[in-house]
């Protein structure tokens, strides 16, 4: 991936190389525990809600859960088939969790069994109050949060063959290059047959925006499916995110799988700084 970037101090790189070279070094392990402690570090000072964990945007919750449940649900039955839609799908991983607000609003609604994986511990404590405690009064037996983890993503190594999918919103920005691949060729082992990701997040025009307050990088698309291609992985389905402020970064929505769509060609549509956790 060739294209330049910016960094948020207003610095230009040539590429992402550079840019990395730069932030985390080459088999520098004390720069990147650098890098993603910083990202922990911003984090920890922000308040557990939901206007929190949305950069103030709180108001945005609506249309996000909207517009994620629009872009499941057809690949949900198209994947798995129309007999299993009574019967709820099983179990799925939110990565990147936060205080389970993905969870709770739409993960819930269509699947028997949720994994948060969070690595913010007062985010995760607050998503097993609102979740646990919360179900146990509602008396809901049949749609549970499972398991927290208070893990990072670059230390998840999911049960072979456990989800039916693995949704990712929010969270990957914090990842290096290598660090996502390694991240995605773990995980796959995760899905069960027809199991798929589902990644959810901020998209640039071109190139990178790199974030050195909460350590984070913003990709384009092309980045994206760059880096994707790298982790044996296909675009199965992408939908662009409505209904946001125009002063946020565009969020791009994409169903991802381990083997080539036969016969389909991927439905694609045109369609932050602020909105980084779900």
């Amino acid at each position: 991936m060739n294209a330049g970037g910016l960094d948020s101090d207003g610095r230009s790189f040539r590429d992402a190389r550079e840019m990395w070279r730069e932030e985390i070094g080459i088999g520098e392990a004390a720069k990147r525990h650098d890098w993603y402690q910083k990202g922990i570090s911003y984090w920890e000072g922000v308040e557990a809600s939901v206007d929190g964990v949305l950069g103030g945007y709180g108001h945005v919750n609506e249309a996000d859960v909207r517009g994620s449940e629009a872009f499941l649900k057809p690949i949900l039955i198209d994947r798995f088939g129309r007999g299993r839609r009574n019967l709820g799908f099983e179990i799925t991983a939110d990565c990147g969790s936060g205080i389970g607000r993905i969870t709770k609003d739409l993960l819930l609604r269509h699947f028997n069994e949720v994994d948060l994986l969070e690595p913010v511990a007062h985010f995760l404590n607050a998503a097993h109050e609102n979740l646990v405690i919360a179900g146990k009064l509602a008396k809901d037996d049949v749609h549970r949060a499972v398991n927290f983890y208070c893990l990072p993503l670059q230390e998840f190594s999911p049960e072979v063959g456990r989800y039916d999918v693995i949704w990712i919103q929010w969270c990957i920005g914090h990842l290096p290059d290598d660090d996502f691949v390694s991240f995605f060729k773990r995980a796959k082992v995760g899905l069960k047959p027809y199991g798929f990701f589902v990644v959810k997040e901020n998209v640039s025009k071109s190139g990178f925006v790199l974030d050195k307050e909460d350590s984070s990088i913003t990709r384009s698309d092309l980045y994206f499916r760059d880096l994707f291609e790298q982790c044996g992985l296909y675009v199965y389905s992408s939908k662009d995110q409505r209904g946001f402020p125009a002063e946020l970064f565009a969020v791009k929505m994409y169903a991802l799988v381990c083997d080539k769509p036969k016969g389909r060609r991927n439905k694609q549509r045109n369609c932050k700084p602020a909105v980084i956790k779900c």
